[in-house]
């Protein structure tokens, strides 16, 4: 069997495309392997097999993070979504025996559409910006509103506590990953633990992303259609508010960070909506009284994302990054610590 790669992580391709053909005919022929650039946690392959287009992700090599790069629970979430109904690429298989090719990975159908990393939409129309950015809202709304126990989802997560959960785990895994101090997250950790909601019974649960951002979506490539939502690892059954603040972080992010923000740019002429008037349109589909709390919602947002990225630059500075600007994005861990601290000002 021959095998072309060009992966830079070394994965070994021989061994994967043996174990492949043995678990289906559709892979007894030559396989190709590239990887995709972009991601910072699970490397994430372009698989080819014949006329057939796959996606690999697997986990990194190397020391992980405690509870990070659960791929198993992310196969899992998609499977469900899949069977829902809900825009998420077919599963195909998953091989949790590490000796394959060295961690658990799986496979699923490659979507073919465009995807768009700068949530600017710089290539865009204003109309056309304004249309992609409802159907992101509506997508959300929609996924806020699949029935987790009937999906087969019940024991996905806990559905009590999620944020107070949330922000323990969290904590820890900045603490474990912090290579300085970071005066900002210290004391944004502290307001935070300070001033949780009431997580009572009627505290709304739904299955949330974690990930919910633009460039995590494959979109038609003649119209404003989400197709796919992708990279469910830090997915589980917690309060909808949180994915929502997450994906509004844009624009809190000044627009010339790494192309990843649209705060300081003129939206209207954009054709882009204000951060005010895309959390109305959310709560009108999802169909939610009025919000409270926003601001710590998007102060405990932007102190999930710093602490992933404490850990994004922990794993450049160890060698066995997902990506060749780990140690760049992993830097923004400082900027987004800033902007959860300026939204707990806000409370």
């Amino acid at each position: 069997m021959s095998v072309a790669t060009s992966d830079p992580l070394a994965l070994d391709g021989e061994a994967l495309g043996a174990w492949l053909s043995r678990q289906s005919p559709e892979f007894s022929g030559p396989i190709s392997l590239k990887r995709f650039e972009g991601g910072q946690s699970n490397p994430t392959y372009l698989l080819a097999c014949g006329e057939r287009r796959f996606v690999l992700r697997k986990k990194p090599p190397g020391p992980l993070l405690p509870s990070a790069h659960l791929i198993e629970r992310e196969y899992r979430v998609i499977s469900a979504l899949c069977g829902a109904g809900f825009q998420v690429p077919r599963p195909v298989l998953i091989c949790e025996d590490g000796s394959v090719i060295g961690t658990t990975f799986y496979l699923m159908e490659l979507v073919s559409g465009r995807q768009f990393w700068n949530p600017a939409l710089p290539d865009c129309a204003p109309a056309e910006r304004g249309a992609l950015y409802d159907a992101m809202n509506a997508t959300l709304a929609r996924l806020h509103g699949v029935d987790w126990r009937a999906a087969g989802l019940a024991d996905f997560g806990k559905p009590k506590n999620y944020l107070a959960r949330q922000i323990a785990r969290w904590r820890r895994q900045y603490e474990s990953a912090r290579l300085a101090p970071s005066p900002d997250m210290d004391r944004l950790i502290a307001w935070l633990e300070a001033n949780l909601p009431d997580e009572t019974s009627d505290a709304p649960v739904a299955i949330v992303h974690g990930d919910f951002r633009i460039d995590n979506m494959i979109f038609d490539a003649r119209e404003p259609k989400v197709l796919a939502v992708l990279d469910w690892e830090l997915a589980t059954l917690g309060h909808p508010l949180a994915d929502l603040a997450y994906n509004c972080l844009p624009f809190r992010l000044p627009s010339r960070i790494a192309g990843r923000g649209v705060a300081g740019l003129d939206l209207a002429s954009l054709g882009l909506p204000s951060e005010g008037a895309y959390v109305e349109s959310y709560r009108r589909k999802a169909g939610c009284g009025p919000i409270a709390n926003w601001p710590f919602f998007v102060a405990f947002a932007a102190f999930r994302v710093a602490s992933i990225l404490f850990g994004v630059r922990a794993r450049a500075r160890q060698g066995n990054a997902a990506a060749s600007n780990a140690e760049e994005i992993g830097g923004l861990a400082d900027v987004y610590a800033e902007i959860g601290w300026r939204a707990a000002q806000e409370g």
